[in-house]
């Protein structure tokens, strides 16, 4: 088999891989697309907001902060925060990448991470290859940007009543994000109650309620994240586990 047929077999299995994880980036991306309505973004915006950030947290949280007026710089920092972990993701497979792979193909790898196409890379046996990588890409990213920028569509066209049903979706996807990791741990959940909490604080007591949705959830993620590292670190497992 030649390099190139090779390639095309790994990029074949990617494809097929990341279709299911297409479809259900389509069903919450359309949600999202109602959250980037009150953003007051279009069908193309939306469309290039998903398929260069590709992240529902990040996004959502981005969305609300455009509503909201946010700064750019304020914009820029809550992206950050949010999809920090994106950043542990991409050290975990560089550690995985073949001695003398070429820059752009880690660039690449690197832009597409999402937790989804995250997993299914990392559990592939030896190296990482870029193409397998490519092929889930391909398989599901147009359709996260696909599915917001129809989400703003119909949101344009439906009922305000079917609309607001719609926009209870994304949260219904965050707590399935949380609910899972709190059922196995009561640090978490003790944490994740904190964070509703707190937030709620925030918008209520009078000194702190003028600060802007963007603003809060940057304090907030930053200072409930430091504090449960310090008092909460996790135990590395012994060698022999």
């Amino acid at each position: 088999m030649s390099e190139k047929e090779r390639r095309t077999e790994i990029f074949v299995k990617g494809l097929k891989d990341g279709l299911p994880i297409g479809l259900g980036y389509f069903s919450v991306a359309f949600s999202l697309g109602i959250v980037a309505i009150d953003a007051g973004l279009d069908a193309v915006q939306g469309f290039f907001a998903s398929i260069t950030v590709i992240a529902s947290a990040g996004e959502y949280a981005g969305f609300l902060s455009i509503a909201a007026s946010a700064s750019y710089i304020e914009l820029a920092l809550i992206m950050f925060v949010t999809n920090a972990r994106y950043m542990l993701m991409a050290c975990a497979m560089s550690q995985r990448f073949e001695p003398g792979l070429k820059m752009h193909h880690r660039f690449l790898m690197g832009f597409t991470i999402t937790d989804e196409i995250f997993a299914v890379t990392i559990a592939q046996p030896g190296y990482l290859n870029p193409w397998y990588t490519y092929g889930v890409s391909v398989a599901s990213v147009p359709l996260w940007a696909i599915g917001t920028s129809i989400g703003i569509i119909m949101g344009d066209i439906l009922p305000v009543s079917v609309v607001s049903a719609l926009s209870v979706a994304l949260y219904g996807m965050f707590i399935a994000v949380i609910v899972p990791p709190s059922r196995k741990s009561r640090i978490i959940a003790g944490i994740v109650i904190i964070c509703f909490i707190s937030s709620y604080v925030f918008s209520v007591i009078p000194s702190l309620e003028g600060i802007t949705a963007g603003t809060r959830t940057i304090i907030l993620t930053v200072l409930i994240s430091a504090l449960a590292a310090v008092l909460f670190p996790v135990k590395e497992e012994s060698a022999d586990a």
